[in-house]
């Protein structure tokens, strides 16, 4: 069983997201919130497998749920639900460990094979569709810690991460580097684990924000 809490500023909105979850056998939805605080709050009290976390919403928005309560140590995946596919929220929802993002107006069967997707550990945004968020918002590499995290890669992974952030599946960046698609799959985990990244989305963001891969470069 899937354990789910839904946080939305709009009770209607949660009650409709509840109905059509809780339609499936294997979702559930322990928990409700209206904004931020009360997710990471409701999220430490029922230790959910999958947040809903709408990003605007007054008070303390979605943003700052997601930031709270990873900070707060949550392994609760979260999923981003939103009006806008090319957003600069998503963006930094993304940045700050989002597993994916929905939009509001997606079919109900969408809705709950996107919680199956990242209930597993995968990520439901396509690294393509990252790379287009990124593209967007940023401009530059950004300048600071991230040099440290990339340090920690060799010359392989730091290969492998470029090519996850131009899009690559783990099967093209295999026929790319001569690999078995196995020793890509552990080059791939290497990287999330020494840069300390949740999954693929944040690593493509690491990589245009710390210049391994430039906006606007060949995929």
């Amino acid at each position: 069983m899937i354990r789910l809490l839904v946080a939305d500023d709009q009770a209607l909105v949660r009650a409709g997201l509840r109905m059509i979850l809780e339609a499936q056998d294997d979702l559930e939805v322990v928990a409700e919130a209206a904004d931020g605080a009360e997710a990471v709050a409701a999220a430490a009290q029922h230790r959910p497998d999958v947040v809903l976390m709408d990003v605007r919403m007054p008070g303390v928005d979605g943003l700052e749920g997601i930031r709270r309560l990873l900070a707060a140590g949550s392994t609760a995946r979260v999923l981003v639900l939103t009006t806008f596919d090319v957003d600069a929220y998503v963006y930094e929802a993304m940045r700050l460990g989002a597993s994916g993002f929905l939009l509001k107006d997606a079919p109900p069967a969408a809705l709950c094979d996107a919680v199956r997707v990242v209930a597993v550990g995968e990520t439901l945004v396509a690294p393509t569709v990252v790379r287009r968020l990124v593209e967007r918002f940023v401009s530059a590499p950004l300048p600071g810690a991230d040099d440290a995290r990339l340090a920690r890669l060799t010359d392989r992974e730091r290969e492998v991460l470029s090519l996850v952030a131009r899009g690559l599946s783990n099967a093209e960046i295999a026929a790319r580097l001569y690999l078995s698609e196995a020793t890509v799959k552990t080059h791939v985990g290497r990287v999330l684990t020494k840069a300390g990244l949740r999954d693929r989305a944040q690593a493509v963001v690491l990589a245009y924000e710390t210049g391994v891969v430039q906006p606007g470069s060949p995929g």
